[in-house]
């Protein structure tokens, strides 16, 4: 699919697909080779046994796909996100049976670490019209992109030096 740009400049972008329609067995399969990876960089990254390891990604899997699940059966929209989200602290809260079980399985695995993969497949997965948008912009976006991370790092500096004179 493509964009088509009318002349008056709007762009027509087609609409995103809707994620109930998900194919659940892709999913999976897709969230199996992320585990295996995960599992490879936590292994590497973290001093814990690969049992333990092995068996927080396995929560870990368990969560991301009842929540593919729900994004896929609920009547009401809410994206995949913020399902396997809600199932996340659904589990882990104090009274939930075995909350303590999972959150001393997952104790185990080094969320910076899972990153790694994560933002390595997303810069290798930029479309071609992001490509484009980006040459389009030119220096606009740069400038923009600067301030906003340095209104962020700002941000995050006036936070900590605040949270610091309050205690």
């Amino acid at each position: 699919m493509s964009n088509t740009v009318y002349t008056d400049g709007t762009l027509n972008v087609p609409a995103e697909p809707d994620e109930r329609k998900l194919n659940l067995l892709d999913h999976a399969l897709v969230l199996i080779v992320v585990c295996a990876i995960d599992l490879v960089v936590n292994a590497v990254n973290h001093e814990v046994g690969f049992l333990h390891n092995l068996t927080g990604i396995a929560v870990l899997y368990a969560i991301c796909l009842a929540g593919l699940v729900l994004t896929k059966i609920m009547p009401f929209y809410l994206p995949s996100v913020a399902w396997i989200s809600l199932v996340g602290m659904a589990v882990t809260l104090p009274f939930t049976p075995g909350s303590a079980w999972v959150l001393d399985q997952v104790k185990a695995i080094d969320f910076l670490a899972l990153t790694t993969p994560t933002l390595a497949y997303a810069g290798f997965a930029i479309a071609r019209e992001e490509i484009l948008t980006a040459k389009k912009s030119g220096w606009k976006l740069a400038l923009v992109a600067v301030l906003v991370f340095f209104g962020t790092y700002l941000g995050s500096v006036l936070v900590a030096e605040l949270m610091l004179a309050w205690t």
